[in-house]
């Protein structure tokens, strides 16, 4: 009966020491998973390489100056990026490095360049590297698309070239009228990542005899973002915790990949907004 008794005791405590390290591997587990915090936005720079021409807002100003100080506090302090991966050319990255490098020592001013002003910006204050998840090898192959645009699918032209149309009018509007961040919430809105992506959509059925010019069109942007999104992965090592910033272009597609993949944990970053 004794034994019985400590037997049954034995496996009760038996079970709470399982139950305990289990929950602490779980814990250790979610404490591992790499954290991503995606940050979309306009060039601040703005190159007018987009579909859509938009007119500059200067974030030089005092205003946007002191949010972009605010927000990239609220980031460092609270989110404690361990990396910052940024939207440039991969080519650059030496130079980039030594901008970013003289920026920490005091040596150099920061460009107008979101690159600099928000990604140098949170790195500083966190204490994180710098990196680049640009992919330029792949172009967007829409000079096929275009060419035969107004003769196979006119109505479609028509309607492509009112969106392009009303999106810019929209965001000139938004540029002119919100704070830099009122533009950061728009821009990081879900429904401002439907539109975004839409857009592509609009034309994807576009087709000639025998082609598929518009599928075309659409596979290639997907594939740069994805090329983009391989980075992250690759960068994404267990523990780290990454702010990604780019286009919103790019980001409209990379936040879903992000949602989707299991591996690493999305942090939305509109409460930091």
């Amino acid at each position: 009966m004794i034994c019985r008794l400590l037997s049954a005791q034995y496996i009760k405590v038996l079970l709470v020491f399982l139950v305990v390290m289990m929950s602490g591997n779980a814990a250790l587990a979610e404490e591992e998973t790499p954290q991503v915090l995606m940050i979309g936005l306009f060039h601040f720079s703005n190159p007018g390489l987009d579909k859509v021409k938009t007119e500059a807002f200067n974030v030089l100003e005092e205003e946007p100056q002191q949010y972009l100080e605010e927000l990239t506090q609220r980031i460092a302090e609270e989110f404690k990026p361990t990396l910052v991966l940024l939207e440039y050319d991969e080519d650059d990255d030496e130079a980039t490095q030594e901008r970013y490098a003289n920026y920490v020592k005091g040596s150099h001013a920061l460009s107008v360049n979101e690159t600099e002003q928000m990604g140098f910006r949170i790195a500083k204050k966190a204490g994180a590297a710098i990196a680049s998840f640009d992919d330029r090898t792949v172009p967007w192959k829409a000079d096929a698309l275009f060419h035969v645009l107004p003769e196979v699918a006119p109505d479609t032209a028509t309607m492509m070239d009112k969106l392009i149309e009303d999106i810019t009018n929209e965001i000139n509007e938004k540029q002119r009228t919100m704070t830099l961040g009122e533009l950061l919430s728009v821009y990081n809105e879900p429904e401002f990542d439907r539109k975004n992506m839409d857009f592509y959509l609009l034309t994807n059925a576009v087709a000639s005899e025998g082609n598929h010019e518009g599928v075309d069109a659409t596979a290639s942007w997907w594939e740069r973002n994805f090329r983009m999104y391989a980075k992250i992965q690759k960068h994404a090592k267990p523990g780290e915790r990454i702010v990604v910033i780019g286009g919103q272009g790019h980001t409209a597609i990379l936040k879903n990949l992000l949602e989707i993949d299991t591996r690493l944990k999305a942090v939305d970053v509109r409460p930091f907004l």
